[in-house]
């Protein structure tokens, strides 16, 4: 059963790329979320007309306080508001917490490889915040395919949050050891923990990215039922 709708007041924003920004709002009535829940976010027209769309949550666990991470889609009703015009203090609908398969509790043991594309990096970064406030001793690392080093969401605090190792597709930092270009199976398996270590798989990004990188996977030999998959777009 859905929860109903909840007010929240914006009490931050940040940007975050060139198309990108995090919202930090303040929902008194949220009952918490489990590392890579999403929420529905409502906007109402004056004229009475909504608008309706799924956001991944940047933030884990109990509190009144919830992260989202938006990108503008140039074509989109919802998020170039969320990213354009949204100010401190303003009141957004939220809907929440989403979703039960898509997410990584502290309890769980086994080495966990999470892989992002783009904005996909923000349920990820929901599970890298868990794993590093519960303690937890299982392995974790991030694979982060991004255009390029302005593109990253949470650039700063990635670099704390773990292990973390970038795909660059367009363009690469300076002194970079190789060139941009599109991730491949082949630099997938060097990058990523391998399938006799069993671990819990998290893919999330443009349809197009997760679709390739999960079929790799299970050819480099991870069960598919432990490849679990978020994603967006056409």
């Amino acid at each position: 059963m859905v929860g109903a709708w909840l007010v929240g007041t914006v009490a931050e924003t940040r940007k975050e790329t060139s198309t990108g920004r995090s919202i930090l709002l303040d929902v008194p009535d949220w009952p918490g979320n489990i590392a890579g829940q999403h929420v529905d976010v409502r906007l109402t027209a004056p004229d009475g007309y909504q608008a309706t769309r799924s956001y991944s949550v940047a933030s884990a666990g109990d509190g009144s306080r919830v992260q989202l991470a938006v990108d503008r889609l140039p074509t989109g009703e919802v998020s170039p508001y969320l990213v354009d015009d949204l100010m401190t203090g303003d009141l957004l609908e939220v809907r929440g917490p989403l979703g039960g398969w898509f997410v990584w509790k502290p309890e769980q043991t086994a080495p966990v490889q999470l892989i992002a594309g783009g904005s996909g990096v923000v349920p990820l970064v929901a599970m890298l915040r868990s794993h590093g406030a519960s303690g937890s001793t299982a392995p974790m690392q991030l694979l982060y395919s991004v255009r390029a080093p302005h593109d990253r969401f949470f650039a700063d605090e990635l670099e704390t949050l773990g292990n973390v190792t970038y795909a660059y597709t367009r363009a690469v930092p300076a002194g970079w050891p190789s060139p941009p270009g599109r991730l491949t199976k082949d630099a997938l398996a060097a990058a990523t923990l391998p399938a006799s270590e069993s671990p819990a798989v998290f893919v999330c990004g443009p349809t197009g990215f997760v679709e390739a990188v999960a079929t790799w996977l299970v050819e480099l030999g991870h069960e598919p039922g432990a490849v679990k998959t978020e994603r967006f777009g056409g």
